[in-house]
This record gives structure tokens, C-alpha cells and sequence, in this order.
């Protein structure tokens, strides 16, 4: 049995205009394949149940979590109606009914595990199964939403589960760009890109692919393809490294101004001090990215900076206060006006000068550097996000990676 998934984003499916243009598509490849379609809620519909529970004021919870999963249930009951008007045998499913089995981790659940039987039992009625996505089920039973952009690791998820023949997810934009062409009109559209390069892209905030989704893509070694389901065209695709031949020395710039920066200033410098701090994050479920430590002139004392996400921030700023007396420092500030402008390459491994060259950029752009992050195949600055648009521009504009 061959299978494809296709997931459509809030964006395909935000009324039932689009969502008839989605049974289309989903139409023409139901008669080559079965077909399992993993499905966002309506565009905008997140976030206004969002602002209920905002309103309620209640914390991440299995009440929060049935709350907020519900979007996808309007869509993908939709979509199902028209297949079958149309003729297309399809059935509408939650998570829970697969099942996907999660963590207890609401707000943020992981998947551990995908039944891969009950799948196989509702294809033998059905050409396709339109599945909502960003949702699970705990061991205990209670409703569990995978975070945002948690559609894209439904899909990854099951296309890894039922070995399918390819994962494509549909979005409003044709591709992967070098940088977001909303802000430099001149990006280019990227054909292929590898798991590594997505992943440093996605975590250093591309919004096209949440980042846990192209994980897991590259622990199956399944091939993604991220196109419009807008237009009928070939989108860009992230594969395995061996099936680019000419690497990029930088592929793209991204950034993210959704970050803030914590510095938490005259730590003792001591053995176990960072691990106390990250330790106290990772165990509430806040994800830090750049890292950075002064030390002190004296050799005493240090200071320690790093940034999380900003709806993180005032929980993690109420975690290190609890913990004053035991991380013993003498001051904690916080700064949201920042953003994070990242180079990303395959080709960086094997090229010097692409450092030197954003730094030189920059500087030519009197941008100030707050902070910087490095891996093999990625650079990351911290700017004041009021600089961030030039920063993108000059940067695309000095790796050469506009439209010929």
C-alpha cells in the first residue's frame, strides 16, 4: 500500500473556499495513492482560543489543551464532507482515535509512540484519512497539544510511522527562500536544502518548518517537500546530504524577533553554576538558545546571558527570582528589544571568511553586536531589532544569494 501525507497549513485551509481548492489537490492523488491528510485549524482560530484561556488566565493543562486543539476538529470535518460528496471515501480523525501517544508535557507534548494497525484498519475502508494535526493523547488519557506549529510533526511523525512514500506540506508560499521575501524582495525561492540546513534555518527562527518536525524528518531520513497550495508548482526540498552535489557556502539568512535576552549578572564562578541555570530552565520546559558568559576581571564573579522565547520569558524570569538565594547573584535584567540574524551554509564547513564578512557588513551598517553563537554550519547575531531589516538586506545582498 503506497501512502502519501500532505499537511495543509491554517493559511490552506482558512475557510471553505480554500478548504474545497485542498479536496481538490488531496482529489488528484487519491487515484495514485492513499492518502493521509494532516490538517491545521482555520488561520487566526489558534490564537482566539488562545486569548480565551489568556483570559481565563490558566496555565498549560489538559483543560487548556482541549481548548486549543479544538480548530482542527472544524477542518478536518469539512474536508471530509467534500471527498465524500465528491466520491472520495474519507473518514475524520483526532488524534486520539490513531492513537498518538504523547508525554504529559501539555502545551508542548511529545509524540512516543503512533499505532500503526488502526491505520492500516481504516485505509481498508478508506482512500483517505484526514487527521488533525498539533494533537495527541497522554498514557492517562487526557488531550495533548504538540505546540505550535505542531501540525508539521504530526505529519512528520505519521509519514515516519506508516513509511510513506513522501511528506509534502502545503503552505501561502512556494518554497524555502534565501530570506524572508517580505523583507528583501529580492529572495530567491531555494530547490533543495539539507536537514541540517533547515534545522539551523528553522531554529533561528525561518518559519516554514517547525523545528522539531525536520528533526525528526532526519532521524527517519524522510524527504520533505515544502510547496503552495496555492499554485501548481515543484517546491523546495529538504533532503539527506548526500543528494546535493554543490553545496552552498551560505544558503540563506533568517532571524527571529520573538527572542529576549536574560543576563543574570555577579554569579559566583564556580564548577555547577551553568548547569543550576539551565538545569532550573530545562526542567520547566524553556528552550535557551544563545548562550554567553563574562567573566570578571577579578576571577570571582561572572555574568551570564542567554535568550529564550519570548512567551517564555516571564516564567523563566519568576524561576531564577524563586532561586535568588541559591544562585546568589546581585542583579537580573531582561531585554525583549533584540533580535537574532543568522547565516546558514552547508558550504561553511569548508570556507573561511564568512564570519569576517558579516561581522565587516555590519560594522559598515554601524550595527552593534550584543551577543554571538556559532556551529559548523551556522552564524548568530544579537542586534537591537530596530536594525534588523537592514541586517537582512545587507547581509543577502553580500553572499550573493538574490534572484540572477
Amino acid at each position: 500500500m503506497k501512502i502519501i501525507v500532505m499537511k495543509f497549513g491554517g493559511t490552506s485551509v482558512a475557510d471553505v473556499k480554500k478548504i474545497r481548492k485542498v479536496a481538490e489537490t488531496v482529489s488528484k492523488e487519491s487515484k495514485k495513492y492513499k492518502i493521509l491528510v494532516v490538517l491545521s485549524a482555520m488561520s487566526g482560530e489558534t490564537n482566539k482560543l488562545q486569548s480565551f484561556i489568556d483570559e481565563v488566565q490558566y496555565t498549560h493543562s489538559k483543560e487548556s489543551d482541549l481548548v486549543i486543539t479544538s480548530g482542527e476538529q472544524v477542518t478536518i470535518g469539512l474536508l471530509s464532507m467534500i471527498l465524500n460528496k465528491n466520491g472520495i471515501k474519507s473518514i475524520p480523525l483526532l488524534g486520539w482515535q490513531i492513537p498518538i501517544i504523547t508525554d504529559e508535557h501539555h502545551g508542548k507534548g511529545r509524540i512516543l509512540n503512533i499505532d500503526n494497525a488502526n491505520i492500516e484498519n481504516y485505509f481498508k475502508s478508506n482512500d483517505v484519512i484526514v487527521l488533525a494535526g498539533f494533537q495527541g493523547v497522554d498514557v492517562n488519557g487526557s488531550i495533548t497539544s504538540l505546540g505550535r506549529g505542531g501540525s508539521d510533526i504530526t505529519a512528520v511523525a505519521i509519514a515516519a510511522a506508516v513509511k510513506a512514500e513522501r511528506c509534502d506540506i502545503f503552505t501561502d508560499v512556494e518554497g524555502v527562500f534565501t530570506t524572508d521575501p517580505n523583507i528583501e524582495k529580492n529572495a530567491k525561492k531555494i530547490d533543495k536544502l539539507t536537514y541540517e540546513e533547515m534545522l539551523e534555518m528553522s531554529s533561528t527562527g525561518a518559519k516554514v518548518l517547525q523545528t522539531r518536525s525536520v528533526e525528526l524528518a532526519m532521524k527517519n531520513n524522510l524527504s520533505l517537500q515544502v510547496l503552495s497550495s496555492l499554485i501548481s508548482k515543484e517546491g523546495s526540498y529538504i533532503v539527506n546530504e548526500e543528494h546535493i552535489v554543490e553545496k552552498e557556502i551560505v544558503s540563506g539568512v533568517s532571524y527571529s524577533k520573538s527572542e529576549s535576552k536574560i543576563t543574570i549578572s555577579g554569579i559566583l564562578d564556580k564548577p555547577g553554576i551553568s548547569a543550576k541555570i539551565f538545569g532550573l530552565m530545562a526542567s520547566n520546559n524553556i528552550n535557551v538558545d544563545m548562550i554567553v558568559q563574562n567573566i570578571s576581571q577579578d576571577g570571582i564573579t561572572a555574568n551570564m546571558t542567554f535568550t529564550v522565547q519570548n512567551n517564555d520569558l516571564n516564567k523563566a524570569k519568576e524561576i531564577i527570582e524563586d532561586k535568588f538565594a541559591d544562585l546568589n547573584y546581585t542583579n537580573l535584567s531582561t531585554n525583549s528589544d533584540i533580535a537574532k540574524i543568522s547565516v546558514v551554509g552547508m558550504g561553511m564547513m569548508s570556507q573561511s571568511g564568512v564570519a569576517e564578512k558579516m561581522f565587516t557588513v555590519l560594522a559598515e551598517n554601524m550595527i552593534n553586536i550584543l551577543a554571538i553563537s556559532t556551529s559548523e554550519i551556522k552564524i548568530s547575531v544579537l542586534i537591537e531589532k530596530k536594525y534588523a531589516d537592514q541586517a537582512i538586506k545587507s547581509l543577502h545582498a553580500v553572499y550573493k544569494l538574490g534572484k540572477k
